[in-house]
């Protein structure tokens, strides 16, 4: 009986891109198409004798995808996602700086007596 071999990749951790970007980046790309076309429908003019909706909605994600490889030019994986998450979560600068909505204290200052006590 003899042994089948198959052929296994070693290179499981290469990034799998599609015209320079990453699987992820092509929603960013599809997603600002869907926009700019539904922001088109409502624009009624021209731009070099082309209708602003079908400019707006294929010329300029064809421009965004080199814009996204230059962007995206030595950085690492995931980075669009993490940027976005890094732009669109509330973020806490100093754990010492003074709340400007909070009015009333939130701990009391301990008093001597009570420890002096024990």
């Amino acid at each position: 009986m003899a042994l089948n071999v198959t052929q296994v990749h070693r290179n499981l951790k290469q990034r799998v891109t599609f015209m320079g970007l990453e699987f992820e980046d092509l929603f960013v790309v599809l997603g600002l198409a869907a926009v700019t076309n539904i922001f088109g429908r409502f624009l009624h003019r021209e731009m070099l004798g082309i209708p602003m909706n079908v400019f707006l909605q294929y010329v300029v994600p064809l421009l965004a995808v080199p814009f996204l490889i230059l962007f995206k030019y030595g950085k690492p994986r995931g980075y669009l996602y993490d940027c976005f998450g890094y732009y669109s979560k509330p973020r806490v600068y100093c754990g010492l700086e003074s709340d400007t909505l909070q009015q009333v204290e939130y701990l009391r200052a301990e008093e001597h007596d009570a420890t002096d006590r024990a």
